[in-house]
């Protein structure tokens, strides 16, 4: 089943929230924050075998920690909202393999997101973010969008995310508009393997 909390204005919830989820192939959430987090508190976590979420772009402040009951979830939008933080359990969310997240205000990757060992496709850009060392966990990423953050620095694992695609036509990984130091933007352009070898020449540095 698939919930979509953008797509209408108000929440019905005489009609929406009865409807059965074998039947239910959409469902619209009110823009409205405090329905919206009832919503998700109540009918939402009812549906055990939830695969895909979108709640974006609803002003949403906050994501209740029952999300992470829908331990079925392989896609979540939580894009173009006001969020701050994330709850902690969302790391439950083993299944999860799409995660969006851009346009919020948010200040750093909490540690439980970088035990979501089944992430393919991570977008973090439009926030405030800086990247812990723990996202270098995250081996099975094909894509990372960080554009537009307040990055200074990489992990110096993060070379190590070797599924990254900085193929010719398409770049997986985006850092425009981030205030990067280490490694410089250069060096970032040339993907995984070139900043693999510039974090390893520093160390060789820092040996001498």
């Amino acid at each position: 089943g698939t919930l979509d909390g953008s797509r209408r204005r108000e929440l019905h919830t005489s009609r929406d929230l009865n409807t059965s989820a074998e039947k239910q192939r959409h469902f619209s959430l009110s823009d409205h924050c405090s329905l919206l987090i009832a919503a998700v508190r109540g009918h939402v976590t009812a549906q055990e075998n939830l695969t895909c979420l979108y709640v974006d772009s609803n002003n949403l402040k906050e994501i209740p920690a029952e999300i992470g009951t829908l331990r079925c979830l392989e896609r979540l939008t939580l894009s173009n909202n006001s969020l701050s933080s994330l709850p902690a359990e969302m790391g439950a969310l083993q299944r999860l393999r799409s995660l969006h997240l851009a346009n919020n205000s948010l200040t750093e990757l909490p540690a439980p997101l970088c035990q979501l060992r089944s992430l393919t496709f991570l977008d973090v850009s439009d926030n405030k973010i800086s990247l812990p060392e723990d996202v270098c966990l995250l081996r099975n990423l094909h894509t990372l969008w960080l554009g537009n953050n307040h990055l200074r620095s990489l992990p110096a694992a993060f070379g190590e995310l070797v599924n990254l695609d900085w193929g010719y036509n398409y770049c997986s990984c985006n850092f425009e508009g981030n205030p990067l130091e280490s490694p410089p933007p250069e060096v970032c352009s040339r993907g995984p393997e070139g900043i693999r070898d510039y974090f390893s020449s520093l160390c060789r540095i820092w040996r001498e």
